[in-house]
């Protein structure tokens, strides 16, 4: 009676071991991101501010629609504000893995995005951050570049037109001559077209540019008067809807991503379509909005139009830019504007 008393407590002894690794290993990470719970945690690098809403509204919100949409298998761990990576190593480093998604902009990598360039430059019309995000979107689905497929692209977001912000007023190329304004990619090289003198850099680093007086004015959407402050260091506002459109692009590992199950990219592609409609691709509309009331009426900033015969003047400036992209890329150059200038009309129109 006594042995077999032993007998069993030896088994329970056995039992409670194998629960009791059972559950550290259930606890423990398998070297991939993933819990063995089967979690799969993925890290998101930006280089917005904690407080921005492209990290508020548009990563904390498709994060948490991901989420519901697996069952919370996947969990989506944002860093902004550069604190993975800077803003123009953000592509490479999802590619090399430092990163599993990003969130960058294509124009911080010139030269390097050729045909997404067609839908950045100047000359083109946007009414709205949602018309040029649904432009830019389709027209990579269309054209299908080889510039991106070293990564999987989930979305592709706009700032809409943006305008020049700056110390003194800009009402004529006159006025621009000579100023230092702030810009980066294809809208700095249009700059320089106008007469003034780019100087390109991060929009992170151009609150303090124009504080110090480095620059004397920047090129970017309305959002940033706000989001970034800058209403705090410039005092008027040039209105310039042909002039600037920037790509944002949110792009995944592709070993990440091939290595997930089946339908949890089924969930992810479907709800990050979804998001894109619902909320993404109108994001800097609401900013833009907000930000240009906030300006005027709490800041004071003065607001110029163009003059009809001026923003012709301007936009005459800037055709060349439109011909120099279709002399260096050729038929792919050609093709790609000509994606771009029939979805802008086809989704101004909407």
């Amino acid at each position: 009676m006594k042995n077999g008393s032993m007998v069993i407590k030896a088994a329970c002894l056995v039992v409670c071991a194998v629960f009791l690794f059972s559950g550290c290993a259930n606890s423990a990470k398998d070297g991939t991101g993933n819990t063995a719970e089967g979690v799969i945690e993925l890290k998101l690098a930006h280089f917005f501010p904690p407080t921005h809403p492209a990290e508020t509204q548009l990563v904390a919100g498709w994060a948490e629609a991901i989420s519901q949409a697996t069952n919370g298998r996947v969990k989506i761990v944002s860093y902004p504000g550069e604190t993975l990576r800077k803003a123009a190593d953000i592509y490479s480093g999802v590619r090399q893995g430092v990163s599993d998604i990003g969130l960058s902009c294509f124009s911080y990598n010139a030269g390097m995005f050729p045909v997404m360039e067609a839908f950045e430059l100047p000359g083109i019309v946007y009414n709205s951050a949602k018309a040029a995000s649904k432009a830019a979107w389709e027209g990579v689905k269309e054209l299908n570049p080889k510039e991106v497929s070293d990564t999987k692209l989930l979305m592709i977001i706009s700032t809409g037109p943006g305008d020049i912000f700056s110390k003194k007023p800009v009402k004529s190329l006159e006025d621009l001559k000579g100023l230092q304004i702030r810009a980066t990619g294809v809208s700095a090289e249009t700059l320089g077209y106008l007469g003034a003198t780019p100087v390109g850099m991060p929009q992170s680093d151009a609150y303090e540019a124009l504080q110090k007086g480095v620059v004397d004015g920047n090129l970017a959407p309305l959002e940033v008067l706000k989001a970034w402050n800058h209403a705090d260091v410039t005092d008027y506002i040039t209105k310039t809807p042909f002039l600037y459109n920037t790509l944002f692009y949110v792009t995944m590992n592709p070993d990440k991503w091939n290595s997930l199950p089946e339908d949890i990219k089924q969930a992810i592609t479907e709800t990050t379509e979804r998001f894109f409609e619902e909320t993404a691709a109108g994001l800097w509309d609401v900013q833009n909005e907000a930000a240009l009331d906030w300006s005027v009426n709490e800041k004071g900033m003065e607001i110029f139009e163009l003059s009809g015969e001026e923003f012709d003047r301007w936009i005459d400036k800037v055709a060349p830019v439109q011909e120099k992209y279709v002399n260096e890329k050729g038929e792919l150059g050609k093709t790609a504007l000509e994606t771009a200038k029939r979805l802008a009309e086809k989704y101004n129109k909407e």
